[in-house]
Order: C-alpha cells, then structure tokens, then sequence
C-alpha cells in the first residue's frame, strides 16, 4: 500500500473527521465495509491467497487503520472492545481481512503504550495522517514459535542501529509500510534479553524466501522474509519486550484474534440457520433434529461470545493497572482465552457443517462452510496451543488461585 504525505488541507480533513467519530462508532462502520467490500470480495481472496486490498483501501478511507493511536497525534484513542466488535463484525464476512486488521491493531497497540521517543510520537502521527499499515516480525527460523527468544540482534553503532531478521512469517509484509521487530538487545545479550524495533519500510529490504499458500487465512500472505533494517536508535520502543508482550501484546493478540474467531463463529451460525429454516418451510408444522441441533449450536455461539466479551472486559479493566497485567491470574486467563476460542470457533463451525449436510460441503453451494472451517482450523496454530497450555502449566505450579 503505497503512501505520499498528505497535503495540509487532507489533515485538516483528516483531524475534521477524527473529531466527529466515535469509538462506539467503529463496529458499524467495520460491518459496512465487511458487508459491501470484504464479504463480495471474500472468495477471490481466499482463491487467489491474495491480499484483501479492496477491504483496506475502504477501512483507510474511513480512518480506521489509526483508531487506536492517541488522539493528541491525530488517532480517535478507541476502546479495545469496540476495536474487538470491528474485528469480529470483519470476520463474519472476511477472516483473512478480520486477521490482517486484527494483526495491524496489535503492532498499533504496542507502540502506543510503549514508543515514547519522539520518533514513536512522529510515527504514529504518521500512521494516523498517512493511514499507515503495520505488521511484526516475532517468529525467527531456528527459534520456531517462541517468540519470547529471538537469535537476531540489534547492532548498535553511536546512534544508529542495524539488524537482520530471518522469519519464516511475516503476514502481509509486501502490503505493510512497517514491520516491527522482535530482536535481542545486544549481539551478546541472552536470547530472552529482547527489544522491540520499528522499522519503516523505506528504512529496510524485504527479501523473500517463501510463499504463502496455506489450508486457510490465504488472505493473510504470511510469505517469509530475510528482513534488514537500519535506523535510529530511538526507533526502539521504550519498554523491553517482555513489558510490552505482558502489558499489551499478548493480551490484544488473543482477544483480537479470539474475535476474528467469534466472527468466524457468528458466520458459521447464520449459514446453519438459513439451513433450517429453508428445511422447516419444506415441513411446515414439524421440529426437524437440524433445528434441535442448531438450537444446542446457538447455546454453544452464546457461550464463546461470552467468554470472549468477559475477556475484553478484564482485560479493559486492567489496562491502567500494571501490576495486574503482569500478574499470573491476568496472564493465566488471556492464554486460556486463545486456547478455548481456537477450539470452540473449530467446533462451532463443525457443527454447523453437520446441520447444512452437502450443501455444506460442496465449495460452490451459497451454504458452503468449506472457507470458515479452513480458517478455523488455522486458529490453533497461531502460537500453538500446546506450547500455550505448557506456560500455563509452569504457572500453575507456583499460581495461588489468587489474581
């Protein structure tokens, strides 16, 4: 998505339009767009793996790429469960879309609460006049998906810095104007020693090394990259990246990512119901077992949509309140948040394929489940859940049931 500096009549607009919109605007506006710009597109995207252009040209145009930069540098400052219900209202039409925006929040998060330079400052005003899209750099080859280790490392010469990063994944990286990277501190600090770099692309190359054709997400394009990056030092954000995955990043990644699996959920759902009750106008009068299945598949999409809206409200909650972000209650219950949503959005959507039968099945039936449950099945693989629950496990050992 190439970007020109905006004129200064655009940021008087720009600022016009910040001012008149609200964060409980923003679900309406992403169901819009979801509705008339990512769902038509959606199969093309998912045929093709292609990126979802289309869906963010329209969420741009609309300032939605900088709702969560503050609003003293020209973003709306939104809350994270109206953020949440844009992205879950993506999903319902377009889950590579909802992932892609979801991804971007994340990287957008994490550099507000923890970039504190003026060069941070800049940047995200930039990101909010310029309508910037950004994506992370955390897996590494040779690391594997455990991104709290990373063998790459920051070089520092007087004021400037340089690092190589060799990830396997970087979603979306041709499409984003900045990667922020994960890195050790020091070419000799410990893997786990880690910082977290913003790197614009005009100041890097992206040289790639594999491409992205996978059972679902396709829209995401998680091609892999031998990234390398120059700047200023003070590109690196403030807080080391065990604050900052603590504080912010995990916890947004999995209930952003939870909801792009509501979403998902949500779709799989309605398709289940248009199902039964074409079924019911053939049988007027009678209760078919679909129906009596669809009705226990409702109280299952209640359920999940639930644990996700308590989640974002915990996670609202404590937002201000570091030391119960870093507590092992908080991080206990957002890591058992992505382990049930990435099973429950894989079931959910299993189910409804049962009650739609081979209308389900067949890829070209306007019932086809075939995209929502390549999607759903990604869920679990987004850090695994295996390696999930063995970090819960560790601090269960020590955990006092208290917060």
């Amino acid at each position: 998505m190439t970007k020109t500096l905006p004129h200064d009549a655009d940021l008087m607009s720009a600022a016009s339009h910040s001012t008149f919109l609200r964060s409980a605007d923003l679900p309406a506006i992403a169901a819009r767009i979801a509705a008339t710009v990512s769902g038509p597109a959606s199969s093309d995207v998912d045929v093709n793996s292609r990126f979802p252009v289309e869906t963010f040209e329209a969420l741009a145009s609309e300032r939605m790429l900088s709702v969560l930069v503050p609003q003293d540098l020209g973003g709306l400052g939104a809350r994270i469960g109206d953020v949440a219900l844009a992205v879950e209202a993506i999903g319902e039409h377009c889950a590579s879309s909802a992932m892609v925006y979801a991804m971007h929040q994340i990287q957008v998060a994490s550099l507000a609460r923890h970039g504190r330079s003026a060069w941070a400052r800049n940047f995200l005003a930039r990101v909010a006049s310029e309508q910037l899209l950004l994506a992370s750099a955390t897996t590494e080859k040779g690391i594997g998906g455990d991104v709290r280790s990373s063998s790459c490392a920051v070089e520092q010469t007087g004021d400037r810095f340089e690092l190589i990063k060799d990830a396997p994944v970087i979603s979306y990286g041709k499409f984003a104007n900045a990667v922020l990277v994960t890195a050790r501190r020091t070419p000799d600090s410990p893997p786990n020693d880690q910082v977290l770099v913003a790197v614009p692309i005009e100041d890097g190359t992206l040289d790639q090394q594999s491409t992205w054709n996978a059972l679902g997400f396709r829209g995401t394009c998680s091609d892999g990259f031998v990234l390398t990056g120059t700047g200023d030092i003070s590109q690196i954000l403030s807080d080391p990246y065990d604050v900052i995955s603590a504080h912010t990043m995990l916890p947004t990644s999995h209930v952003l990512w939870a909801s792009v699996w509501l979403g998902i959920a949500n779709s799989a759902v309605d398709t289940a119901r248009t199902y039964v009750r074409k079924d019911a106008r053939k049988n007027p009068g009678t209760t078919s077992p679909v129906a009596v299945h669809l009705a226990g598949l409702v109280g299952m999409l209640d359920q999940f949509r639930a644990l996700v809206r308590s989640s974002t409200a915990d996670y609202e909650a404590a937002l201000d309140d570091p030391e119960q972000l870093t507590s092992m209650g908080f991080a206990l219950r957002m890591n058992s948040l992505k382990v049930s949503a990435s099973t429950l959005v894989v079931e959910v959507v299993s189910r409804a394929l049962t009650i739609c039968g081979i209308a389900g099945y067949l890829e070209d039936s306007p019932l086809s489940l075939g995209r929502r449950l390549r999607d759903a099945h990604g869920a679990a693989l987004m850090v695994n859940n295996d390696r999930i629950l063995g970090a819960n496990a560790q601090m269960l050992l020590v955990h006092k049931g208290d917060k």
